[in-house]
């Protein structure tokens, strides 16, 4: 089998005009899982304000999203942990870094560690894909806690790529990496966005390791340029003065607070209770709004027409060689784990 890897600017220019939604979407297996989920309540993110606008952030229901990204790569508890993490997070890049027409590639590597890292991409019409930078995460002992730390620990860096239809080249950050995925992802906002962010996942699993529950949070503190909020002058509006610094780090230390009490979002949409739900027990004091619902997905843009198009590029010489087998060949998107299959007079 022919292992494709279709990451890099090329993809990111291909993804805005030919995504057809074409991955070929694994079944899940387990028949007990498959019932559970088909009355579970549908994936969906919303995004809302609250504190009269001074707040931003999403919320994520994705336990259909994390299982259909197993089913893909056929990951094992510790693997479908760590990339649902990573995917879960990749799906909040979207509303916190889009703005319009965005498509964002995300490299988690730790080459020293155990899970040696991950790739992530998320697009601002709504899909997420991803994969381990390693099959499979050895496992030494027995897990006494889900803190991914001793398997992504080490000398690390992760790298997010931001690219627009026209731009020539995608703009790149990096910073070094700790092992916590959401922290380091709150640290680049600190240092690219210069925004105060948080930002939490959570998978939760029975006892058979299956993924019944799942979604992820954002939150930002939006800076304060004055002027008014429904007729009122905005918090923070004047905000040399003493007072109202006061009235800014007293919002913050309440938000901060009321985030750290927040129930875990694996078990809550486990047990059937809703995004409304979770933001009036969590942030009902600060009045949250709801403005955008939206479905985001595990998917992929790959295709068998795709993967043709790739071999036609290839030399003549090799192109030759490959024929000259007279072998259907077998091609795997590393991204999500799609194979195709085709025949030597395809290309």
């Amino acid at each position: 089998m022919l292992c494709f890897l279709c990451v890099g600017a090329g993809l990111f220019y291909y993804a805005f005009i030919c995504y057809s939604g074409l991955m070929i979407k694994a079944q899940i297996q387990d028949k007990e899982l498959s019932e559970y989920l088909q009355v579970l309540q549908k994936d969906e993110m919303i995004h809302f304000t609250m504190a009269e606008g001074r707040i931003r952030g999403a919320l994520f229901h994705g336990t259909h999203f994390v299982n259909q990204m197993r089913a893909q790569h056929c990951t094992g508890i510790l693997e479908t942990y760590i990339l649902g993490q990573a995917s879960l997070c990749g799906a909040l890049l979207i509303p916190a870094l889009m703005k319009g027409r965005e498509h964002v590639s995300w490299r988690y590597d730790v080459e020293s560690s155990l899970a040696k890292g991950f790739s992530v991409e998320a697009d601002s019409t709504g899909w997420v894909r991803g994969y381990l930078l390693t099959d499979h995460v050895p496992v030494e002992k027995p897990l006494e806690n889900w803190d991914l730390t001793p398997f992504l620990s080490g000398d690390g860096f992760m790298t997010i790529q931001t690219a627009r239809p026209g731009d020539k080249y995608p703009q790149t950050s990096s910073v070094n990496t700790t092992g916590n995925i959401a922290d380091d992802l709150v640290f680049f906002f600190d240092r690219s966005e210069q925004l105060k962010t948080a930002i939490t996942t959570s998978i939760q699993m029975d006892k058979q390791g299956r993924v019944i529950g799942a979604g992820g949070i954002f939150i930002q503190i939006m800076p304060e340029t004055g002027g008014h909020y429904n007729g009122k002058e905005k918090l923070g509006s004047q905000i040399n003065t003493a007072s109202n610094q006061e009235q800014n780090e007293a919002l913050i230390e309440k938000v901060e607070s009321a985030y750290r009490a927040a129930p875990s979002l694996g078990t809550w949409f486990s047990q059937g209770h809703s995004h409304e739900e979770f933001l009036q027990k969590t942030f009902g004091s600060f009045n949250p709004i709801v403005a955008v619902h939206r479905d985001i997905v595990y998917d992929c843009p790959c295709s068998k027409d795709f993967f043709i198009r790739f071999l036609k590029t290839m030399s003549e010489k090799d192109r030759f060689d490959l024929k000259a087998k007279n072998e259907t060949l077998e091609l795997r998107c590393q991204n999500c784990g799609s194979v195709y299959h085709v025949e030597p007079t395809e290309f």
